[in-house]
């Protein structure tokens, strides 16, 4: 049965192509598709084209790449579209004049159980904090970024060896599943949503998801063995957690994306390379973190035990 509704989708990254993917699988009516302008990325500058933009063209939508939400001629686009929902996965905070425009509303879907973990790197920081669970929520937009009224949510679990990339897999899929069922609600006339002041006592329980930088990734060698590795967890495969190694005089960023926990008191400081197990382990507070895949400052990423036959730790220390 074809869906009536004329939705507008917005989206930017990969995260944002398979739930427009499932849309057009189930004959949703999608009008148009709003991304983000094409911009130069790499050493050549070559014109870099968002992945939900690539693959609008291959389905043959309509795309607008607006370089201003506010911009008149796009503002007047939207109004001509006659549409009656937006849906955005992935893409930046919308201003009331866009969201205001459909006439059911226009809904988020957002890669956590709100009100946890409101903002840009909602994958990245469940992992880092250790929780074992999150999820996705579907939610009404409002003017204050990711404090909608939630229409849906549905939970998945973290394993202990997930990484952000696992994750981002994982609440991809239940994200685009959540997006048909909450399509489904408001078909059904449900659009009134559960306020998230109700779910949270104070705000000082709710954990942010504040957007990723370079500082934000490098490892603190005094935290504990655990909490290291949910770090390097939460930043594999991208952009990676680093620490930076002296060799000879040279200061090299050293990046690790796998590494395995080892409990064990030592009385060494920590921040240390050691040769343990055929391998090496840096020191951390109550234990060791032996890296497993690594890269080092211009060089591909490698198994360390690959990365050891042409390289060696002799010398070598940690710079904190």
């Amino acid at each position: 049965m074809a869906n009536t509704f004329r939705i507008v989708y917005m989206g930017n990254p990969d995260f944002a192509v398979r739930p427009l993917e499932i849309m057009l699988q189930h004959n949703y009516n999608v009008v148009a598709v709003v991304t983000g302008q094409d911009k130069p990325a790499g050493r050549g500058k070559k014109i870099n084209e968002s992945a939900v933009k690539v693959f609008a063209k291959e389905k043959n939508l309509p795309i607008l790449q607006p370089e201003s939400l506010k911009d008149e001629v796009f503002l007047q686009e939207l109004q001509t579209l006659n549409i009656d929902l937006i849906v955005v996965v992935a893409f930046k905070m919308l201003p009331k004049v866009v969201w205001q425009i459909p006439k059911i509303g226009t809904i988020n879907i957002h890669a956590s159980l709100l009100p946890q973990y409101r903002g840009a790197a909602p994958i990245n920081w469940a992992i880092i904090n250790g929780e074992k669970k999150t999820g996705v929520t579907s939610f009404l937009i409002n003017e204050v970024i990711d404090t909608g009224n939630i229409l849906l949510q549905k939970e998945v679990a973290i394993a202990d060896d997930e990484t952000a990339g696992t994750l981002h897999d994982k609440l991809q899929e239940s994200g685009s599943q959540l997006l048909l069922e909450t399509l489904q609600l408001l078909e059904n006339g449900k659009t009134q949503g559960i306020d998230q002041k109700t779910m949270f006592q104070n705000e000082s329980d709710l954990k942010p998801a504040p957007k990723i930088f370079k500082d934000t990734c490098k490892i603190n060698w005094n935290d504990s063995t655990e909490n290291i590795n949910n770090h390097i967890r939460g930043f594999s495969p991208y952009p990676g957690a680093w620490t930076q190694i002296q060799k000879n005089n040279t200061i090299s960023v050293f990046k690790i994306f796998v590494a395995h926990c080892i409990i064990e008191n030592h009385t060494l400081p920590v921040g240390v390379i050691v040769n343990k197990n055929n391998s090496i382990a840096i020191t951390t507070q109550d234990g060791f973190i032996q890296p497993i895949e690594i890269q080092i400052e211009g060089k591909r990423r490698m198994n360390i035990h690959d990365f050891l036959n042409g390289f060696s730790f002799e010398d070598a220390c940690i710079v904190n």
